[in-house]
């Protein structure tokens, strides 16, 4: 029996239809395939993340089991300059501090999820670490650094799926120079996906929260920082400031925080420069970085050790000051606290000059970014023709409600503008919002009364009781005379506030 089997034969028209077809479930393919690959990495990076938090726990109970009569209560009321003094002449063991730490960081990362890594070397630091002749400045102090900042062995993300399980081969310079100084980084903290954003959250880690109303953001892009060390669970800690990345979370947390000149400390992009409760802190970190260490390692980082005679100087100061930028109103809160701070330094006996010229300044730079430089030096210009020593000037506050800074980018004008002219700048909170502040937001307009000021005044609002701060600035170079203003307003508003 012969049997004729058919053959299909398919036309000439069809084929490129057929091959299109083909082509786009190839591509489907490798694309469920690339998806299925970053999600497995993302997996990889918060199983990771837990056994750090594992070990963080473990590591806290199995010292204080041991040590059951240390006062960990006591460690962590101590500021940094008393703890400081107290590690480097041997009255305090670095371990108990290191393990208060530990333990207090844990629970404040479960409260805020801040932390991104907890840093398992530092443990061995600690054991190999004998105190020395001459203790580093920061000796025995645990610091936390910001995600961006390179530590060996661990991933520097910035949020970016793709950074997994790319670990730094060396510690940045400035991790290198702390530990010289004595100190032990413990922790990484949490950033916003590529450090653009000053709210605090990436699909790797997810949204940090303020510690101060977790419906609130903590700032960012070192929004890790701002919560981990307001919550009391670091007592030092480092970032970035791009447009503001240290003073947003600072202000939004109600701790402390210096933007130095661009080089005055490794530059990583950013500026890099200290965040802390109290402004003494800073001194201390800018005083133990400024070093020989420092110079020696980064050659492009000038040798200009920290100036304690300007920063120790009780002579009046004479400082220009403004309320508004003329881009973004301030919310009445802002408003209050630098007049009150004007007020409390002319009480003290500093000269104040309200000034005027940074309306054309911030369009300029606003405008046309590369005038920049030609507007620092009219900027400059101004400064010296006022003989200004320092500026007071609004700090965005309160802390925004969580996802809004997305919406807000453009609230950024009162940081970015020193990032612009590359000036050191550091925040001080000196009053938090009142009763009398919220029923005034009621009218607040915004200098345009766009959409975004519409957005910026919902989100001031319903911040009773939340911080408010200043910004303090200098010329370039000059973190000791700006650090100088941050610790005379700091010093006479805890006057103030013993006496209310």
């Amino acid at each position: 029996i012969a049997v004729t089997v058919p053959t299909m034969r398919v036309s000439l028209p069809f084929l490129p239809t057929l091959l299109c077809c083909s082509a786009a479930s190839l591509l489907l393919l490798l694309r469920w395939r690339r998806r299925k690959g970053l999600w497995r990495k993302v997996k990889e990076a918060r199983q990771r993340h837990d056994r750090g938090l594992a070990q963080m726990e473990k590591a806290a109970l199995g010292f204080r089991k041991q040590h059951p009569s240390v006062d960990t209560v006591s460690i962590l009321s101590l500021p940094l300059p008393e703890l400081s003094r107290k590690l480097r002449d041997g009255s305090l063991p670095p371990e108990q501090v290191f393990y208060a730490y530990v333990g207090k960081a844990l629970q404040v990362t479960r409260e805020t999820n801040c932390i991104t890594d907890y840093l398992q070397e530092s443990e061995t630091q600690l054991q190999q670490a004998a105190r020395p002749g001459q203790p580093g400045l920061l000796y025995g102090v645990p610091v936390s650094i910001k995600d961006s900042i390179n530590c060996q062995g661990y991933d520097s993300t910035i949020g970016f799926v793709s950074n997994i399980n790319n670990p730094a081969a060396e510690d940045s310079v400035l991790v290198q120079v702390l530990k010289k100084q004595g100190a032990v980084p413990f922790v990484k903290t949490n950033v916003p996906q590529s450090l653009v954003s000053y709210d605090c959250e990436n699909l790797i880690f997810g949204q940090t929260f303020n510690p101060l109303l977790y419906t609130r953001t903590p700032g960012g892009s070192s929004g890790g920082e701002g919560a981990l060390i307001a919550a009391g669970g670091s007592i030092l800690g480092f970032g970035t400031d791009l447009g503001g990345s240290l003073r947003l979370p600072a202000a939004f947390c109600g701790i402390c925080a210096l933007k130095p000149t661009g080089n005055r400390l490794r530059y990583l992009v950013a500026a890099v420069g200290p965040m802390a409760k109290d402004v003494e802190s800073l001194a201390l970190s800018m005083r133990a970085l400024l070093c020989e260490d420092m110079f020696s390692l980064d050659s492009t980082v000038p040798p200009l050790p920290f100036k304690e005679e300007v920063y120790s100087s009780t002579q009046p100061l004479r400082i220009g000051y403004y309320e508004t930028d003329f881009f973004t109103m301030p919310s009445p809160a802002m408003r209050r606290a630098v007049r009150e701070t004007k007020q409390l330094l002319e009480d003290a006996g500093h000269t104040t000059e309200v000034l005027f010229f940074l309306s054309s300044t911030v369009e300029d730079l606003w405008s046309l970014h590369y005038e920049i430089e030609e507007s620092c030096h009219k900027f400059i210009a101004q400064w010296k023709k006022l003989n200004l020593d320092v500026m007071l000037c609004p700090m965005l506050g309160p802390a925004l409600p969580v996802g809004y800074p997305g919406k807000l980018s453009v609230a950024v004008s009162y940081t970015i503008l020193y990032n612009c002219l590359d000036f050191p700048a550091g925040v001080v909170p000196v009053t938090t919002v009142t009763t009398k502040d919220e029923e005034e937001l009621k009218g607040y307009k915004g200098h345009f009364q766009d959409w975004w000021d519409r957005i910026l005044a919902k989100g001031f609002r319903g911040s009773v009781g939340l911080p408010v701060a200043v910004q303090c600035v200098a010329l370039p170079w000059q973190e000791e005379l700006c650090l100088r203003l941050m610790r005379e307003v700091e010093k006479l508003t805890q006057e103030k506030n013993r006496l209310l």
